[in-house]
């Protein structure tokens, strides 16, 4: 009988340890994004909380050389070809599309980014608008998707800057 409730006590710490989110000091989480739209882009997002702040890190290759859009979507869903199964931009506090740190913009709304001649891009994004797991809905970012853009964003058209196609895609889960 020890031996039962010893291994219930310990199977009850690392669970609870485990699965605490939010609060982390170090919450950190890789993903890949894969090709859509016909394309040939792809590469990594990787987040980092800390401090309060999520860091998102993404280098890709495969673009057009030029401006591009990036933005959070509301689902974990790369299923379909063009990626529209991820849904719209992720816009939990109901605001209009915009710019980041423009009074109205969506959650979602990370901005534009400069792919080089030879297709290659790295963007560092980071805010304390946005959590890895955390029990806040308008912050946890886990079952959202990354949806690079064809286009750059004009941060005017509602609900989505017009930003022409989705060309990368990957769900943001653990």
């Amino acid at each position: 009988m020890k031996k039962i409730a010893f291994i219930l006590i310990g199977l009850y710490t690392l669970f609870t340890t485990s699965c605490k989110s939010g609060s982390n000091n170090n919450n950190s989480l890789i993903i890949y994004l894969e090709p859509k739209s016909n394309s040939t882009v792809q590469g990594t997002a990787t987040f980092i909380e800390k401090n309060g702040k999520v860091l998102m890190t993404t280098k890709l290759t495969g673009l057009k050389p030029g401006v591009h859009a990036i933005h959070l979507h509301e689902k974990a869903d790369c299923s379909s070809a063009d990626a529209t199964s991820s849904g719209g931009h992720w816009n939990p506090t109901f605001k209009k599309h915009g710019k980041w740190g423009d009074a109205e913009h969506h959650k979602g709304d990370i901005g534009n980014f400069t792919a080089d001649s030879n297709g290659k891009a790295t963007l560092t994004f980071e805010t304390d608008e946005w959590c890895l797991g955390c029990n806040d809905a308008t912050k946890n970012i886990i079952e959202k998707a990354v949806i690079v853009h064809d286009k750059p964003d004009d941060f005017t058209t509602q609900p989505t800057g017009n930003a022409g196609a989705r060309v990368a895609c990957s769900a943001i889960i653990r």
